[in-house]
């Protein structure tokens, strides 16, 4: 049985892999779900399927957030409902391929999913938690943000704003009871990779984990006030000497207000 309801969470992405993984792990600590994606037959079975489990409150929007209409209905959600205690903000696409290769509408849409999406309802979830002083923000990312990609180009730099937005979120609302988290998997066993265009042999078999492995490790790390987790980086100093090392190279480019020599075609 399902311990005490402690809110309501709302996932994006929530039919399959990590947003699925969500749901259920979710429902287990209590959380009533408000369920988003695109593919209603798929989200009405996973409903189903958790209130039978949990006995909870479990709702679904359809709703493409690629498009105004879709970010708009989930958006209004946050108005709404005062009981939101959790936004997990997983849905997004990948579109791999060279850019001059890949449809500029494909571009366009994942720019409004990865992008637009993520941040209009990160807006909206922290306007209706700052009134109260509580609430939790996920904002699921990829490894791919520590790296220009060939064949990639628009979701590496998609996730590289995820996670530099995310990190400017948590500095905004530092000392309070807030918790904003940046999520970054490495290669996860989904459906993405068909949908971007690809498959598993871009990345070798011992690459992957499940998307089950990846949302236990990140709420362990939510749980540890983790700020930024990366569920299959073994030493998290690595992730702070990275972080440290954009500090410095910030510092050393912005200083002084002097051009490099090399610049100098006098």
């Amino acid at each position: 049985m399902t311990m005490k309801k402690i809110g309501t969470a709302i996932i994006t992405g929530a039919s399959s892999g990590i947003g699925l993984a969500y749901a259920w792990r979710l429902a287990k600590r209590g959380y009533d779900l408000i369920l988003v994606a695109r593919k209603q037959p798929a989200l009405e079975v996973i409903a189903e399927e958790i209130r039978d489990a949990h006995r909870l409150n479990v709702e679904i929007l359809v709703a493409d957030l690629a498009t105004p209409e879709g970010c708009a209905a989930t958006e209004r959600l946050f108005g709404q409902r005062g009981e939101i205690e959790m936004l997990v903000n997983n849905a997004g696409m990948g579109a791999m391929g060279p850019v001059g290769d890949v449809d500029g509408a494909t571009l366009l849409q994942l720019v409004n999913l990865n992008v637009v999406a993520l941040t209009r309802l990160s807006h909206a979830a922290l306007a209706a938690f700052r009134p109260r002083r509580h609430g939790t923000l996920i904002n699921i990312g990829s490894i791919i943000a520590f790296r220009a990609a060939a064949n990639a180009a628009a979701y590496s730099g998609s996730k590289a704003y995820v996670l530099n937005f995310t990190r400017s979120l948590q500095l905004e609302n530092a000392g309070g009871d807030i918790r904003i988290q940046a999520v970054l998997p490495g290669p996860v066993r989904t459906a993405f990779f068909d949908a971007a265009g690809s498959d598993f042999s871009v990345f070798p078999e011992e690459s992957y984990v499940s998307a089950e492995e990846v949302v236990d490790a990140a709420l362990v790390g939510l749980d540890a006030g983790e700020e930024v987790s990366i569920p299959t980086l073994a030493d998290s100093k690595e992730f702070k000497s990275y972080a440290a090392l954009g500090e410095r190279l910030r510092d050393l480019a912005g200083n002084k207000g002097i051009v490099a020599a090399r610049y100098d075609n006098a």
